[in-house]
């Protein structure tokens, strides 16, 4: 055997595809990736045959939905606009799970976040602007905070189910919005449609230099970054993740659970009521029935897809950000109704949760043979 032939055979037995161990180290990881990428193919794939039901062209809708989301600098900027509050509500719902908890009343939160973002800046009209904005910032995530809060201590205290309650606390949010922008809050001079008064073009939030992505983005970014440190870098987040895996065991060890479930639900809600805060003081202005907008329910689609890890709700918001971006011009162009990005999300919802199933049984990623 030559040399080149030897260096060959070795190359290809130590090769990651071949190596058991590499297999058996990262295979999990790899799970994490090529499941649900699978999961959302599929969705995609069954989305088009119902186009193609319909009449039109799948390759057009695939072609559509790409230029709608990512084709352009302008998509590129519209779709980044829309991951960002995204991102937040995806950590209202990614930030509990680690203690074993469905939290899915992310939507709740960012209303309430506005409400107490918008009074905040009506009560404070002569302040300087950074005030204002500090302000908001903080009402708004101690408004979203408390709200989730409530759902983890009914779940910590009274036994309730927190998916239930924070479903339900979604609903009680939106009608105080309607009650205090059509009653209390309400502006005179909105007569079409009801709203507060506007929070003032010198607190708004502005934009990104040298683009038109407002800086919620970056907020985003910072609040998936601190709470995946948060999660996997303290002692604190090593805590929670003991009680999510086995609370039974964390008490016994003498954690503080009702602490771990009251912490976490707060900073979830306040990851939210930011959200709330950024579509107040970046995009409408004042709060009005347009904030009930379904971030804080896509929310939920992205931390599922991204398996409830912090850093990947990133590249998920982005991605879900681009797919509810291109629903107008799915529209315009193959006169698609505009829901129908919201039918994509559902079937999307629906195959992540079926592929659940699939974790930990791919045998050649367990280095099986």
């Amino acid at each position: 055997m030559t040399s080149e032939v030897a260096e060959t055979v070795d190359a290809v037995a130590v090769s990651p595809a071949a190596d058991p161990g590499f297999l058996q180290r990262y295979g999990t990881s790899i799970e994490y990736v090529l499941i649900p990428g699978a999961a959302l193919i599929a969705a995609l794939a069954v989305f088009g045959l119902f186009v193609f039901l319909f009449g039109k062209n799948p390759l057009n809708l695939y072609y559509y939905m790409y230029q709608g989301a990512f084709g352009t600098w302008f998509s590129w900027q519209n779709s980044l606009t829309r991951a960002a509050p995204l991102i937040l509500t995806a950590l209202c719902t990614a930030l509990p799970a680690q203690l074993g908890m469905v939290i899915i009343g992310g939507e709740g939160a960012l209303l309430i976040g506005a409400l107490s973002a918008t009074g905040a800046a009506l009560a404070l009209p002569s302040a300087p602007p950074l005030v204002v904005q500090l302000a908001m910032v903080g009402a708004g995530m101690l408004g979203g905070g408390l709200w989730i809060m409530l759902s983890g201590g009914l779940r910590q205290y009274r036994g309730v189910n927190e998916t239930i309650s924070s479903l339900l606390l979604v609903y009680i949010a939106i009608a105080i919005l309607n009650h205090l922008v059509e009653g209390p809050m309400r502006d005179p001079a909105s007569l079409n449609k009801p709203s507060t008064p506007e929070i003032g073009a010198a607190n708004m939030i502005g934009a990104i230099p040298g683009t038109e992505v407002h800086w919620g983005l970056v907020f985003g970014v910072v609040a998936a970054v601190a709470s995946y440190i948060l999660i996997y870098r303290t002692t604190f987040g090593f805590a929670a993740r003991v009680a999510g895996g086995n609370i039974r065991a964390a008490r016994i060890v003498g954690l503080n659970v009702g602490r771990l479930v009251m912490t976490i639900c707060f900073l979830a809600g306040a990851s939210a009521g930011l959200a709330g805060m950024v579509e107040v003081a970046a995009v409408e202005g004042r709060a009005n029935a347009n904030l009930a907008a379904g971030y804080g329910f896509t929310g939920i689609l992205v931390a599922f897809l991204a398996r409830q890890n912090p850093l990947a709700i990133i590249p998920v918001a982005i991605l879900l950000g681009g797919i509810s971006a291109s629903g107008g011009l799915l529209q315009r162009r193959l006169g698609l109704p505009d829901a129908s990005v919201q039918v994509l999300q559902g079937i999307i919802f629906v195959f992540v949760l079926a592929s659940d199933a699939l974790y930990g049984r791919i045998g050649f990623l367990k280095g099986k043979t």
